[in-house]
C-alpha cells in the first residue's frame, strides 16, 4: 500500500489548522507590521520546495510555503475582525484599530460594504 497521498493530506490538514493561532496571536501582539516576514518566509519555503528530492517532503515544505503566503491575507482579515468586535483587541494598540460598520466586508480587496448589507438593504 502506498501512504504518500494520506500522509500529504494529513499533514496539510495539520499545518493549516496550525497557522490559524499563529495568525491570531501575531495580530494580536504585533500588528499587521510583520506580514513581510509571512512573505520571505513563504517564498523560502516554495522556492525550497522545488530543490527538494523527497516527495513527501518537498509538498510540505510547499504546503509551509503557501501557508505562511496565505497568513498574510489572513492577518489583514484578523484586524478587520478584531475591528468588528469578534476577537480581543490588544489594549497596548488601541491606536491602531479604527472601528468599522458591522455590514463591511472584510475583504482586504473590496472597498466598501458587503454583498450581504446590500440585500438586506433591499427588504
Amino acid at each position: 500500500m502506498y501512504f504518500t497521498g494520506l500522509i500529504i493530506a494529513i499533514s496539510t490538514f495539520l499545518i493549516i489548522g496550525f497557522f490559524h493561532p499563529i495568525v491570531i496571536k501575531t495580530e494580536y501582539r504585533f500588528g499587521t507590521r510583520p506580514w513581510w516576514l509571512f512573505l520571505a518566509g513563504g517564498i523560502i519555503c516554495i522556492c525550497g520546495s522545488v530543490c527538494i528530492a523527497d516527495e513527501i517532503l518537498s509538498s510540505l515544505v510547499g504546503v509551509i510555503g503557501a501557508s505562511l503566503l496565505w497568513s498574510i491575507g489572513e492577518l489583514f482579515a484578523q484586524k478587520k475582525r478584531v475591528e468588528k468586535g469578534w476577537f480581543p483587541m490588544n489594549p497596548k494598540r488601541k491606536n491602531e484599530y479604527q472601528p468599522i460598520d458591522k455590514d463591511e466586508t472584510l475583504c482586504p480587496l473590496s472597498k466598501g460594504k458587503s454583498i450581504y448589507a446590500a440585500k438586506d438593504n433591499e427588504e
